[in-house]
């Protein structure tokens, strides 16, 4: 029903948010993903998705489409709410969800507060085709250095570095030197940066 809202941002924490469009208060729900790109932001635009029950309307609000759409195909499997996907998309980007679900990465999906075994495998069961071919549409005009971070991201998470840190550290090493093409580079540097 509605697209998008755009206007200022009067209330903001990492669940909700007030969006005032000429002089209308919405409040909208939030993942943490979202709330980190308008932190610091005092307007802006907000896709939004309404969720209409029983016992009233909810609105929810993503920074991207790409996040919308994510939230959307999770609410699509059978046990997983709004809520849920609201808290898939505040534990993971949604590239990394979409990632999961495509290598069959239940254990990843598992990790996510709200998410059993049996809902981490329906995910992948019915959103594994899907998901693959938003990939690969998505994969095509991209650069190397999304895969390139992305490979280095996973190399430091598997030689026991927190995600978050991981994360952290690719952003300030690629931020320093965005010319780094190497993998092998990029992780020794990224490595010393912690």
């Amino acid at each position: 029903m509605y697209a998008y809202l755009q206007g200022k941002f009067t209330f903001k924490n990492p669940a909700q948010v007030y969006v005032d469009v000429n002089g209308v208060g919405y409040e909208v729900n939030i993942s943490l993903n979202t709330y980190t790109h308008i932190q610091q932001l005092n307007e802006g635009r907000l896709f939004t998705y309404l969720q209409v029950k029983e016992d009233g309307h909810v609105l929810f609000g993503f920074f991207d489409k790409g996040e919308k759409e994510m939230f959307v195909q999770l609410i699509s499997v059978s046990g997983v709410g709004a809520a849920t996907a609201r808290m898939m998309l505040s534990s993971q980007k949604p590239e990394e969800i979409s990632r999961a679900i495509v290598q069959g990465n239940v254990k990843l999906l598992e990790s996510i507060k709200g998410i059993g075994k049996k809902s981490a495998e329906r995910l992948v069961l019915e959103l594994k085709d899907k998901m693959g071919k938003i990939a690969v549409e998505g994969d095509l005009p991209a650069t190397g250095s999304n895969s390139l971070r992305q490979d280095a991201l996973n190399a430091l998470v598997a030689l026991g570095i927190s995600k978050p840190m991981a994360d952290a550290s690719l952003q300030k090493t690629i931020k320093a030197e965005p010319s780094i093409n190497n993998l092998e580079e990029l992780i020794k540097k990224a490595l010393k940066a912690i």
